[in-house]
């Protein structure tokens, strides 16, 4: 269980992942040692998983966003395999979530354009034979997006 502190420094730390450990330890009334010896601990219990740049996809003309679900053909453990392992391989696929419903999964994918994602499910992820069916929902425009989580 996370006590003020751990959340105070998960709050600041989504915030700003570059800040110094002695600024974060003067934002939290902490001074740098018990701080960073908090943060050592957070990431060894994979807590805090990683620190990331967040990039501009339309500076680099990453254009289109796009929400496909996809059906597989069988319903078993070594198609599931199949699928995740490839489409892990594939950069342009953001996220794999397996979901409820009439769907098994539903991927989040980055394109150019509308014509890149066309050739992307024909020639990639079309080509998976464990697949029976995509259905895709292109995004037209994103309101917002969230990195922080809720502490």
């Amino acid at each position: 269980m996370l006590d003020k502190k751990d959340q105070q420094i998960l709050t600041a730390l989504q915030e700003n992942a570059r800040i110094s450990v002695s600024d974060l330890a003067n934002t939290i009334s902490l001074s740098d040692t018990p701080c960073l010896r908090r943060i050592k601990k957070l990431e060894k219990e994979h807590v805090i998983t990683g620190y990331h740049a967040s990039i501009n996809p339309k500076k680099l003309e990453l254009n289109v966003l796009v929400y496909a679900f996809i059906r597989l053909n069988q319903n078993s453990v070594s198609a599931a395999d199949l699928f995740e392992q490839s489409v892990e391989k594939l950069p342009h696929v953001l996220e794999c979530s397996v979901i409820s419903g009439s769907y098994d999964y539903l991927l989040k994918i980055i394109a150019n354009d509308l014509e890149s994602y066309e050739q992307f499910v024909k020639h990639r992820l079309g080509s998976l034979s464990c697949i029976s069916n995509i259905e895709s929902t292109v995004v037209l425009k994103q309101s917002f997006t969230k990195k922080q989580l809720p502490l």
